[in-house]
């Protein structure tokens, strides 16, 4: 048992993605230097995969998920994500453009939160197939017991999902 004055690290669910650029490169630095954030660690990421463009853009995206364990908080977290995503050259732009990175905090522990930058557990999550596919594999034990919308899982929400445009296929193992 660890000592009562020394705080547990929060454990995290991270989605990263991008269609522009060198998207498995821009991926791999991403994982890198998060690795690299004060009192962080990651702990399990997910294969890499290709997926449909959402909304107008044309070229495909490269996502994977991510387990990290965190001493920052939600909102310092957040700071890091939209900091490495200008590294990575992203600028402001519409809604589902292109970009070279996105970064989004899918799950921060059990912890909900809605504000104006940051919605906690992510509001989409559910309904994203390219989303729940990565998060399937590293998830853990959040993959049969964290049940992000409607009081199903990760793994239901994965099945009940009907193939089309927007299902996910894998890229590489990014490995």
């Amino acid at each position: 048992t660890p000592p009562k004055n020394k705080r547990r690290p929060i454990e995290c669910l991270l989605l990263l993605g991008g269609n522009m650029g060198d998207r498995k490169k821009t991926l791999l630095t991403a994982l890198s230097r998060l690795n690299e954030l004060p009192a962080s660690k990651l702990t399990a990421r997910s294969r890499i995969y290709q997926t449909a463009p959402v909304g107008p853009s044309r070229r495909p995206y490269l996502n994977m998920a991510v387990r990290f364990d965190t001493f920052l908080s939600p909102m310092g977290l957040l700071i890091e994500c939209k900091r490495l995503e200008a590294l990575a050259g992203r600028k402001p732009g519409p809604r589902w453009g292109k970009r070279p990175l996105d970064i989004d905090i899918i799950k921060y522990d059990a912890r909900k939160l809605k504000t104006l930058w940051l919605t906690l557990p992510h509001p989409r999550v559910a309904e994203r197939p390219f989303a729940l596919a990565p998060l399937s594999e590293i998830a853990g034990s959040s993959s049969s017991s964290w049940k992000p919308k409607g009081g199903q899982t990760i793994l239901e929400l994965l099945k009940r999902l009907k193939p089309g445009p927007g299902i996910v296929k894998i890229f590489s193992s990014g490995r």
